[in-house]
């Protein structure tokens, strides 16, 4: 195993360079960290040449047991980048993983699961009915930006305060995920709490003696709200008001489908949501499709039902 540290540096470094987003460089680093976990616990330890099919399918097996299709398939990903990146090094005279095959995954198997509205209406009414002041106003931003914007927990997370645009009333949202920046247009409800939100921060920040702070939300600590306390708080809300939510993303499904029902176009949800392929966003189609609703109106049935003129 002498060397196996190197040589994922080194492919980390090259796969780096190929401007993916930060967290797919993170997700590939912790894979190949636990696969050169799982040689060096070997007895005897092997040595690089000597990784075979065996050795790769008994790690995959060990690392994706109860796992998702999707969690064995960048594993195995992962894994056959860096095999190729040793073929190339002249460590291996073939990568092994080319012929193995990952698990097939459907893209709309399962159904984005949304919020309904009278859910969304009592998680808002839960917020604004919290103990305190200050947290009615920060957890009305939170779950109207959630909805209103349709942003991922950690974008929800990284924003400062330099990323609200007022006069615009855009948001800037980091391209950590996606590697591009994008901007967000607010709706005015949404518009209204962060507003409302934002003198109750200033207040809370210079009586903690931290005016300097740069996030947009925090925690009435005068720190950055967390991806972890932003789950807290809304399943606690949740729990509150009965609704039956499952994570803090079915808010992004929710914004998505519940704008395509309106009518927003395709591409315009697209470049609200940040999805770098349109085929994320069709996915929607499935739950929220107007066309398809008018498209059965003109259906030939239809006329069946309509009154017949007396002769």
């Amino acid at each position: 195993m002498r060397g196996w540290d190197q040589l994922v540096d080194g492919y980390l470094a090259e796969y780096g360079s190929r401007g993916l987003c930060p967290e797919t460089v993170a997700r590939t680093t912790r894979v190949l960290e636990r696969w050169g976990g799982w040689l060096r616990g070997r007895r005897p330890r092997p040595r690089l040449e000597q990784i075979d099919a065996d050795l790769i399918t008994r790690f995959i097996r060990a690392r994706t047991t109860f796992r998702s299709k999707a969690t064995v398939a960048d594993t195995l990903s992962a894994m056959r980048g860096m095999g190729d990146y040793l073929v190339r090094e002249g460590v291996w005279i073939a990568n092994p993983m080319r012929w193995m095959r990952g698990p097939k995954i459907a893209p709309y198997s399962r159904l984005p699961r949304r919020i309904d509205r009278c859910d969304l209406e009592a998680l808002l009414t839960a917020a604004a009915t919290t103990r305190g002041a200050y947290r009615q106003h920060l957890w009305l931003a939170v779950v109207g930006l959630l909805y209103g914007t349709g942003l991922r927990r950690g974008e929800l997370e990284r924003l400062d305060v330099g990323s609200w645009d007022r006069d615009a009333g855009l948001l800037r949202i980091d391209g950590r995920k996606t590697g591009r920046e994008r901007l967000v247009p607010v709706p005015p409800l949404v518009v209204r709490c962060l507003e409302a939100y934002l003198p109750q921060r200033h207040n809370l920040l210079a009586r903690r003696g931290v005016a300097d702070e740069s996030a947009l939300l925090v925690t009435r600590g005068g720190r950055r709200l967390s991806k972890e306390a932003i789950s807290r708080g809304i399943r606690a809300f949740a729990e509150s008001a009965g609704v039956p939510l499952i994570s803090v993303h079915q808010f992004r499904h929710s914004c998505a489908s519940d704008l395509l029902e309106a009518g927003v176009a395709l591409p315009d949800v697209q470049r609200i949501l940040g999805h770098q392929g349109i085929a994320t966003t069709v996915r929607y189609t499935h739950i929220a499709d107007p066309q398809r609703v008018t498209a059965m109106s003109l259906h030939p049935i239809n006329a069946w039902l309509a009154p017949r003129e007396a002769p």
